[in-house]
């Protein structure tokens, strides 16, 4: 028996429109051929749906090179220079129009050159379980946190620094090639001067995704970095190990050095499935049920425990799930999978085959 469970019908829907979107992506970055910009315009067209998970994909996967990219398959004087809401735009007009005025106004927003402020400034930022929060810094940088988060932030005149003492946050950098934006986790210095990437702190393993650009990455600790920044050592050199847009890397905290680690390059698809935290869904495509349960886990009080089965441990997931939302959860896994739970202290249950 196939041991792969898809939850839900429209949700089999979802997924397909997803990666339709993520593909469409893909083909942009690398130039649509006129036969492609016809088909992606068809594709557009059918569905409203098609519209509304394409902008998604968009502003996850890259926010100004890809917009602007499909500007020139939309240009500018095809359609009247007015600010409407995105929803009203995709309801009142078509919705290729709708497609071009959005990207005008996302266009607009992300070319502006952002002013960055000089003056020094030291905060931390928290996140509880379940909690997501958006923060814009004082560079205008965009820092978004996911839940259990705990973020030190010290800007000087020389150098940015966020310390990720826990959790897991996406980064969009106000260019400053003066003053490095440096990200200290976990005894790795991940360093850029304008880019975007996604960093999570795990028990021995510091992941970071880059979503935009080229990021830095040392083995340094805490000390010895702030010690470099005393002695006015603030950029990384050039020897440095490079991420580059598009690329994963896990970076080993107790055994490897940054170098040792492995670059991966992801299909759009697979960056879409990691940032999905931002828009408070977490998305399985295929993942085994210990890894989902140890995923939903992460943004909820209640321990989920599974029984002693390999069987069971071994299901593979495809589906999508609102962050913290455990009762779908268990519906779900009732429904499709015969699996049951029993509830065995106040704040924990666990999970295990019907019989």
């Amino acid at each position: 028996m196939d041991n792969i469970h898809i939850l839900k019908p429209q949700r089999i829907e979802d997924e397909r429109i997803l990666d339709d979107a993520c593909d469409w992506i893909a083909k942009i970055d690398r130039g649509l051929s006129a036969k492609e910009t016809s088909e992606f315009q068809t594709w557009l067209y059918e569905k409203p749906a098609h519209l509304a998970q394409m902008l998604n994909v968009a502003k996850m996967w890259d926010k100004m090179d890809d917009l602007e990219r499909l500007s020139d398959i939309f240009p500018e004087n095809q359609v009247q220079r007015k600010k409407p809401s995105l929803f009203i735009g995709a309801v009142a007009a078509s919705l290729v129009l709708a497609f071009t005025l959005v990207f005008l106004n996302f266009s607009h927003f992300f070319t502006t050159t952002p002013q960055i402020v000089m003056q020094p400034a030291e905060s931390t930022y928290k996140t509880k379980v379940g909690e997501m929060d958006t923060i814009t810094l004082p560079d205008n940088s965009l820092l978004v946190l996911n839940t259990n988060t705990i973020v030190n932030m010290k800007y000087t005149n020389d150098v940015r620094i966020l310390e990720l003492v826990q959790g897991e946050i996406h980064i969009d950098v106000a260019h400053d090639e003066s003053r490095p934006l440096s990200v200290l986790a976990n005894g790795k210095i991940i360093q850029a001067v304008g880019t975007a990437f996604n960093v999570e702190v795990g028990s021995d393993i510091v992941e970071l995704i880059v979503t935009e650009g080229k990021v830095l990455v040392e083995d340094k600790s805490t000390n010895q970095f702030k010690a470099d920044v005393a002695n006015h050592k603030v950029k990384l050199p050039k020897t440095s190990l490079a991420v580059s847009k598009g690329e994963k890397i896990d970076l080993d905290t107790v055994e490897k050095s940054a170098k040792q680690s492995t670059v991966v390059k992801l299909d759009p698809i697979d960056i879409i499935s990691s940032l999905s935290w931002q828009e408070k869904k977490l998305i399985f495509r295929g993942e085994s049920l210990s890894q989902v349960v140890h995923e939903i886990s992460r943004y909820t009080d209640l321990q989920i425990e599974l029984d002693d089965n390999e069987v069971l441990k071994q299901i593979n997931v495809v589906g999508v799930f609102k962050t913290g939302d455990v009762t779908e959860l268990l519906v779900e896994f009732k429904k499709h999978f015969n699996i049951t739970h029993e509830k065995t202290s106040d704040n924990k249950i666990k999970l295990y085959f019907a019989s």
